[in-house]
């Protein structure tokens, strides 16, 4: 574990290669092209301690959650047994915007909802140390009419739209990512939330217009806890789909891959992925019913947030003294422009059931 052979050495070659030659620049802009050593550095000996006790494999794919509401970052690992599990949390040094998706250029908004990084979005070269490109806007985002460019997880504790670290926090991170390219996977998830998608929280922020959003995003988030599996991500209807599959009895036998999904048009008929659906449905239930009970108690709705500033992890605020800004409470008009979410069949073999939403 302490030194890398030479294929894995190899393979790093290459992909940084590709990495220089395709990577853009950072939200608050780049260097020269040349690689830098921090870029393909070992992981530390204490992160490479852990995942031989967690039983992740070195290059084994990962995930990333990011909570702006905790400014919390996760990174989930996939075991030997074939699931994620958390390896390690970080605490968000700096984030932009306020509690809600991005929607135009030069908002101050950092994204939230759910992105794949492939190869060329990582930027060994960011005048920010190291930076992960988001890859705003996504299918769903363009359907939307949200426009942005270069929102990135970097370091420098500097953000204006971005998620960023520590330099040391992000090292760790773009090396977690790196591996696991070089263990074969094309791309990985950033899952990007307003705060953990929990019934208290969602009861807290039920007067937000951005609730019908935030809904939908949980359902991915549900797929996901429920099962430790990485969803599947399709964009239809101007809408995110969790892990679709054919219906039963039709004549195209296949996973999603069959299924033709456009981001603008009408979503085709589907289910979801039977392994998903019911730990997802029993989540779902379990979490509506807690939900309801709250608010059938009246627990107090916060005040609506808009952002002077974003937020900061109270673990960083001894340190950076006057380089936080509280949120503002500011009351917002209007909803979002998103089309009603329809029921999603799922089905238990051949049994259907149906969700509320």
């Amino acid at each position: 574990m302490k030194l890398i052979g030479a294929t894995f050495a190899r393979a790093l070659v290459i992909l940084a290669a590709i990495t220089v030659a395709l990577a853009p620049v950072a939200c608050l802009g780049e260097g020269a092209p040349a690689l830098p050593e921090k870029a393909t550095r070992e992981l530390p000996a204490a992160l490479l301690s852990l995942l031989a006790q967690k039983k992740m494999p070195r290059l084994s794919p990962i995930l990333l959650r990011v909570f702006k509401e905790e400014s919390e970052l996760e990174v989930w690992k996939q075991t030997a047994a074939g699931r994620f599990e958390l390896l390690k949390l970080y605490p968000i040094c700096r984030w932009s915007g306020e509690l809600g998706p991005k929607l135009h250029e030069g908002d101050y908004q950092a994204p939230e909802g759910f992105y794949a990084i492939t190869p060329k979005l990582m930027n060994p070269n960011s005048s920010y140390y190291l930076a992960i490109n988001i890859g705003f806007p996504n299918a769903f985002d363009a359907a939307n009419d949200r426009d942005g460019s270069f929102l990135m997880i970097h370091g420098n504790c500097a953000s204006v739209g971005c998620y960023a670290m520590t330099d040391d926090q992000i090292g760790e991170i773009y090396g977690l990512a790196r591996d696991s390219f070089l263990g074969g996977k094309p791309a990985f998830q950033v899952q990007a939330y307003p705060f953990r998608m929990t019934p208290e929280n969602l009861a807290r922020h039920r007067t937000n217009p951005n609730m019908p959003f935030w809904q939908m995003l949980k359902i991915g988030n549900d797929h996901f806890e429920a099962t430790h599996l990485e969803p599947r991500v399709d964009v239809c209807d101007r809408r995110y789909v969790f892990d679709a599959r054919l219906l039963p009895g039709s004549s195209t036998t296949g996973s999603s891959a069959s299924l033709a999904f456009d981001p603008g048009e009408q979503c085709p008929a589907f289910i979801v992925d039977p392994k998903v659906a019911q730990p997802a449905l029993e989540k779902q239930r379990a979490d509506e019913a807690e939900y309801a009970h709250l608010v059938k108690d009246n627990v107090p709705a916060v005040p609506i947030h808009t952002g002077l500033d974003g937020g900061m992890n109270a673990a960083f605020h001894p340190s950076f003294p006057y380089n936080f800004i509280s949120l503002a409470n500011v009351l917002l008009d209007g909803s979002l422009d998103l089309p009603p979410l329809q029921p999603i069949r799922y089905l238990e073999g051949y049994r259907a059931l149906w969700s509320p939403r």
